[in-house]
């Protein structure tokens, strides 16, 4: 496809396991430029789940939703993760989260601060 639909779209995805960057991933695959949030250590949580492949060691959950993605590392419990956060998302359209209620306003992530950082920003909730 020479040029995607949502090719000049570019979200964030700090989501976890499934429903989140199931979502990211549809975008993704429309041709957005979707930039995959992960956590120090071990990464995504879906990254561990099910089956591996046994050619590289990927899980299928992992092919499936994480395909498509750029990723970067920020840790979000960090004043500098929040703070590479913020900066990404100064030139972002979309953001998907799937925390719990109330995780993200924890992080002093709100979404008056985050609209604040960036007043044309969509903030999907899954």
């Amino acid at each position: 496809m020479p040029n995607p639909p949502l090719s000049d779209l570019r979200v964030i995805d700090i989501s976890t396991v499934l429903a989140g960057p199931g979502c990211a991933r549809h975008l993704a695959d429309f041709g957005a430029d979707v930039i995959k949030v992960e956590r120090p250590g071990t990464g995504d949580t879906v990254r561990d789940m099910g089956w591996r492949d046994p050619s590289d060691d990927v899980t299928l959950f992992w092919k499936m939703v994480g395909r498509g993605k750029r990723t970067i590392v920020l840790d979000l419990k960090s004043e500098d993760g929040v703070s590479v956060l913020r900066k990404l998302l100064e030139t972002a359209d979309v953001l998907v989260e799937n925390f719990r209620p109330g995780k993200l306003e924890a992080l002093g992530l709100e979404p008056e601060v985050l609209l604040a950082v960036n007043p044309k920003l969509v903030i999907t909730r899954v």
